[in-house]
Parts: structure tokens; sequence; C-alpha cells
């Protein structure tokens, strides 16, 4: 049997699972279907995480260290920012009609 002094709990990071392109996209549709701006952004920073930060601050032209205080839980990333970060990471920002019947009357 095992003691509580045996089990080790490590922290569950997200960047951990993040393993390809599908899985960025998944994790980022969810989370927009979710509508919770505050996670959204956290998100960026657990994928520019398992990108590799260094690697994203060579293609984003941003300091690592600005990419990591923007893209922290308290971050604030500003839209330039946040289009760079999805550029380096083969993304596009696109917008869709919500509901297309309004789309057609607007």
């Amino acid at each position: 049997m095992i003691s509580e002094t045996d089990l080790r709990v490590s922290e569950w990071r997200a960047a951990d699972f993040i393993n390809d392109k599908e899985d960025v996209i998944g994790y980022i549709n969810g989370l927009l279907e979710q509508g919770d701006d505050d996670v959204l952004l956290e998100a960026l920073g657990d994928i520019a995480r398992s990108e590799g930060m260094t690697k994203l601050a060579r293609e984003t032209g941003i300091t690592r260290d600005g990419l990591y205080k923007a893209l922290a839980a308290s971050g604030n990333p500003s839209y330039s920012t946040v289009r760079k970060v999805f550029a380096a990471l083969g993304l596009e920002l696109r917008v869709v009609p919500a509901d297309p019947a309004k789309a057609q009357s607007a």
C-alpha cells in the first residue's frame, strides 16, 4: 500500500500536453467558444511555452522576457503581440459570421 509520504504530485501544465498544431487549434477554438478572454490569453502563454519562448521571441521580434510578461496570467498583451505570436505559430486570426443569416443582411 502507498502511504501519503510516498505520493508525489506535480503541477499540471497544459504546455506539457500540446504536441502538434491540431492540439493548438483545438485548445484555442475550445477557449474561444467559452468566451473567457483571460483564459484565452493564459492559453497563449501555455502554447508559447510548448513551442519554446526563445524560438517565438526570435520569430516575433519580441524579447523572451517581453513574451513571458505579456503572456503571463497577469499579462495584458497588445493586439500586435497576439497577432505576432499567432503568425509565429503558423496560425491566422479570422472573422467569420456567428450567425450566417444575420451576416447576409448586413
